[in-house]
């Protein structure tokens, strides 16, 4: 749930398996001497990280070309954002001078950007042949279509991806009305919803230093910390480990029950919920883990109840993601648990108020949902997260989260899901 964690951080201010996870947190909340984390216990994970090659990038180039023909689309607009860095590996920040990338039906990409922005366009430029310029008195859109033109486009259809602010679309329809501008979701989806061993790799990576991250952060913890002081944790073991953090959502007794946080004060006491959704960036690539505890005290028979179906739903909608099977299923095959003990039905409370999981990759939410309705096929290279929260306003929200990748022999963990409420971390 990357994208909401940044939303409500925006607003808002080890152990065995052998012994008791509850054991030892209640260990260090007696230590009057406790101090700051120590650091030094962590190291940078990402040594053997591989990036995205060129080559790999040109592949997608191929692959969207493809896909244009079949779908009769003559070229392919990118605005900054995550598309624009899959396909060409420029990070560009989306201002309000349009900078956009054109991948034709047939040839290479070219970039249109500010005049005085081409050097350091330039600089970035491993995918494409050129930059052409407009300046500031100068129309983009003209420009645009001065180059789709160049490319031997003077008609037809013309994919605008998802991301491609409103502004950009509507100065180009006004200065090209012979072209006729579509969704261009046909070409980038499903270019992006199929990971490569390149990218699963990295999704691995990244779950390996956040589960390690949640990991140490629970370890740390002590009573009257607030929710922004663990998410503070959080984010420096991530950074200690090499990754870029995505932001941890951590919230603290009652507050758990919303799925997005709450911005009322928590401070962490014995006995209380204490969950941790968080996610980091390792070369551009995202992950999404959810952890829930009870802090300092032996958990309630309610809370070790509620928290074993949860384990068993989320292990349900593991084993519902099969090859050739539709992505409900595994929404169904999680929802079901906790109707049949008494929950929901559907999406009502008490119960699971969300789809039960989104595709992740470069992006924290991507196509993909596991959700009722999704029809969609499960294929090998897919990535998902599979998190059916239990949500009982006023009282408690609980919910594991770990996220999986298809392969040719079915679904395989990125994370290894939570063992038990007394020792969560396997």
């Amino acid at each position: 749930m990357s994208i909401e964690r940044r939303k409500f951080l925006k607003y808002s201010a080890g152990s065995a398996a052998s012994v008791s996870f509850f054991s030892v947190i209640t260990a260090f909340t007696k230590n009057n001497a406790y101090k700051d984390p120590d650091w030094s216990s962590l190291h940078n994970m990402t040594g053997d990280v591989k990036p995205i090659t060129v080559a790999e990038r040109q592949q997608r180039i191929t692959k969207a070309q493809q896909l244009m023909r079949s779908n009769q689309i003559q070229a392919l607009i990118l605005d900054a954002g995550t598309s624009l860095n899959y396909f060409t590996g420029i990070r560009w920040w989306p201002s309000e001078r349009t900078m956009v990338a054109i991948i034709p039906v047939k040839g290479k990409v070219t970039y249109v950007s500010p005049a005085f922005e081409a050097d350091r366009l330039n600089e970035l430029l491993v995918i494409g042949k050129g930059v052409h310029v407009w300046q500031e008195d100068e129309s983009p859109y003209e420009k645009i279509v001065k180059v789709l033109h160049q490319n031997g486009i003077t008609g037809g259809n013309i994919g605008i991806e998802e991301r491609l602010r409103f502004f950009i679309f509507d100065g180009l329809r006004k200065a090209a009305p012979n072209m006729h501008f579509i969704s261009g979701d046909a070409i980038s989806i499903p270019c992006r919803l199929i990971k490569s061993p390149a990218e699963i790799a990295l999704l691995q990576k990244a779950n390996d230093i956040t589960l390690a991250a949640i990991q140490f952060a629970a370890a740390h913890v002590k009573e009257s910390m607030s929710n922004n002081d663990i998410s503070a944790i959080i984010g420096q073991a991530q950074r200690k480990m090499g990754a870029s953090s995505d932001g941890a959502l951590v919230t603290i007794g009652p507050a758990s029950a919303l799925p997005h946080g709450s911005i009322q004060p928590q401070h962490l006491k014995k006995g209380d919920i204490l969950l941790m959704d968080c996610g980091c960036l390792v070369e551009g690539y995202t992950s999404d883990i959810t952890r829930t505890i009870v802090f300092g005290a032996s958990p309630t028979q309610r809370q070790r109840l509620i928290w074993d179906l949860e384990k068993q739903a989320q292990a349900a909608g593991f084993a519902a993601a099969q090859i050739g099977q539709p992505c409900e299923n595994v929404d169904h095959a999680a929802r079901k648990v906790l109707i049949d003990a008494g929950f929901g039905p559907g999406y009502q409370l008490p119960g699971c108020p969300h789809r039960t999981g989104h595709g992740i990759g470069m992006d924290g939410h991507e196509w993909g949902n596991m959700v009722n309705g999704n029809k969609q096929p499960i294929q090998a290279g897919m990535c998902f997260s599979v998190e059916p929260t239990i949500v009982i306003s006023g009282e408690m929200g609980l919910r594991l989260e770990d996220c999986a990748y298809i392969a040719e022999d079915g679904p395989h963990w990125f994370s290894k899901p939570a063992h038990s409420i007394d020792t969560p971390f396997a």
